[in-house]
C-alpha cells in the first residue's frame, strides 16, 4: 500500500517558486470531472484514496482509446496533491492554483513518471535511440521506471504519494528472450515498493503482463463509452460536425481512437470506401476495392512512421490493417441491420472473409493480395482465392 504523508494537509498552496523546465514532454492531466463513462472505475479509486487505502500498484485494463490514460493522469494529480480534499459535492479535488497543479499544468512536475516507449527518443544509446521499436525496451524501463522509483522524491508536497509511475501501452513491456529479465524487474518493485511510490500499469492486452505481476495489482476496468457518454465528450471535443456524426456511428465507444481516427484521416476511409464494399456484398466486385484497401493502409502507416521516426513500420502496417478490417466489418454489420433475415443471414457469411484475411496477414502474406482475396470473398464468398 502506498505510503500516505503524516504532513498535514492544506488547502492553501505554498509561495509560488520558479517552474522547472519538462525534461521530456508530460500530458497534462484533466480533472476528473471531464472524464466520461467510467464512474464505476473512478468511484473505486477515489474511494481508496479518501479512506487512506490507497494500493501502491494498479492494472488500468480495457479497450484501447477508451480513457485509461487520461483518468491515470488525473488520479495521479489528485494523489501528489496535498490540497486534495472532498468538495461541497463529496467529490475529491485539488485546489486548482495549487503549486502541485502548476507543475502539473506546466508538464514538469519531477515526480511525475510517465513511460512509454517513445521515451527511447532520449536514451543515451545511440542504438536504442534508433531502434523501430514494437516494444518498451529494456532500457527505457531502467532509466524511467526501477532507477527513479529507487531514489527519494524530488519534491515531496506531502500528497498521498510522492512518486507517481505510470507505464502507458505496458503490455509492451519487453519479454522477448533477449530481455526476459524486463517484466521480471519490474515485478520485483512492485513487490518491494518504496514508500510513497505509486505505480499505474496502463493496458489493453493485460493478459500480456506476467501473472505475477497482475496478481500483486489492483486492478480497475475500464470499459467502452455508451451512447450517452460519448455524446457528452462529443461536447467538449474539437470536432465538425461531420466527424461527430462520424465518432457517434462507428467510434466504437473510444474517444482517443476517435480523435486518433481524425488525426490520421481514417475516419475518411468509409466515405471513400462504402459504396465500393457495399457494391462488393449484392456480388458486383469494383476491380479497384482491393488495390484501394491497401493503398489507404500503405498511406497510413507511411504518415505514422514518418511521424515517428522511431516507429515501427511492420507495427504500423499491422495496426492500418487490423483498422480496415474492422472497418469493412463495420459496413457488413451495418448492411445487416438494414436488412431482412434472409439477406442478413446471407451477409454474415461475409464476416468470415474478415477472418480469413487476418489469418492471411498474420501468416506474413503481402497486404496487397491479402486485400485482393477479401475484395473478391466479398463478392463470392463461397469461392475462395488458394492460391493465397
Amino acid at each position: 500500500m502506498a505510503k500516505r504523508s503524516t504532513k498535514k494537509r492544506t488547502k492553501r498552496a505554498a509561495a509560488p517558486e520558479p517552474l522547472p523546465e519538462a525534461t521530456h514532454p508530460v500530458p497534462v492531466p484533466v480533472p476528473l470531472d471531464r472524464i466520461f463513462g467510467h464512474d464505476a472505475a473512478i468511484g473505486q479509486l477515489t474511494r481508496a484514496l479518501a479512506a487512506d487505502r490507497l494500493h501502491h500498484a494498479w492494472v488500468f485494463h480495457g479497450p484501447a482509446g477508451v480513457g485509461k490514460m487520461t483518468t491515470a493522469l488525473a488520479f495521479a494529480a489528485l494523489a501528489l496533491d496535498p490540497t486534495t480534499v472532498p468538495g461541497l459535492d463529496g467529490r475529491l479535488a485539488p485546489e486548482p492554483q495549487s503549486r502541485c497543479q502548476q507543475l502539473l499544468a506546466a508538464g514538469s512536475h519531477p515526480d511525475l513518471h510517465v513511460v512509454t516507449k517513445e521515451l527511447a527518443r532520449f536514451s543515451e544509446d545511440a542504438k536504442v535511440r534508433a531502434a523501430k521499436l514494437a516494444t518498451i525496451p529494456k532500457d527505457v524501463v531502467e532509466t524511467h521506471l526501477l532507477r527513479p522509483a529507487a531514489l527519494m522524491p524530488k519534491l515531496d508536497l506531502g500528497g498521498a504519494v510522492s512518486k507517481v509511475f505510470i507505464v502507458d501501452e505496458a503490455e509492451l513491456l519487453d519479454r522477448s528472450p533477449t530481455n526476459a529479465p524486463v517484466q521480471n524487474a519490474v515485478l520485483k518493485t512492485l513487490e518491494e515498493p518504496p514508500p510513497g511510490t505509486l505505480i499505474v500499469l496502463v493496458t489493453s492486452a493485460e493478459e500480456r503482463l506476467l501473472p505475477t505481476i497482475r496478481s500483486r495489482c489492483q486492478r480497475a476496468r475500464f470499459a467502452r463509452l455508451d451512447e450517452r457518454a460519448m455524446a457528452a465528450w462529443l461536447e467538449t471535443a474539437d470536432l465538425t460536425s461531420q466527424q461527430r456524426a462520424w465518432a457517434l456511428a462507428h467510434g466504437r465507444g473510444a474517444p482517443g481512437a476517435v480523435l486518433q481516427a481524425v488525426a490520421t484521416g481514417l475516419d475518411r476511409w468509409r466515405e471513400a470506401l462504402e459504396p465500393m464494399i457495399l457494391s462488393a456484398l449484392g456480388g458486383r466486385l469494383p476491380v479497384q476495392l482491393g488495390a484501394s484497401m491497401a493503398e489507404l493502409v500503405g498511406a497510413w502507416s507511411s504518415a505514422v512512421v514518418e511521424g515517428d521516426k522511431t516507429a515501427s513500420k511492420d507495427a504500423a502496417n499491422r495496426a492500418g490493417a487490423s483498422h480496415m478490417l474492422a472497418m469493412v466489418a463495420d459496413v457488413i454489420t451495418g448492411a445487416m441491420r438494414q436488412s431482412p433475415p434472409q439477406d442478413a443471414a446471407r451477409l454474415a457469411e461475409r464476416l468470415e472473409a474478415i477472418a480469413a484475411t487476418q489469418a492471411r496477414l498474420g501468416a506474413n502474406v503481402n497486404q496487397q493480395m491479402a486485400f485482393a482475396a477479401l475484395a473478391s470473398e466479398l463478392a463470392y464468398p463461397r469461392r475462395t482465392v488458394s492460391s493465397v
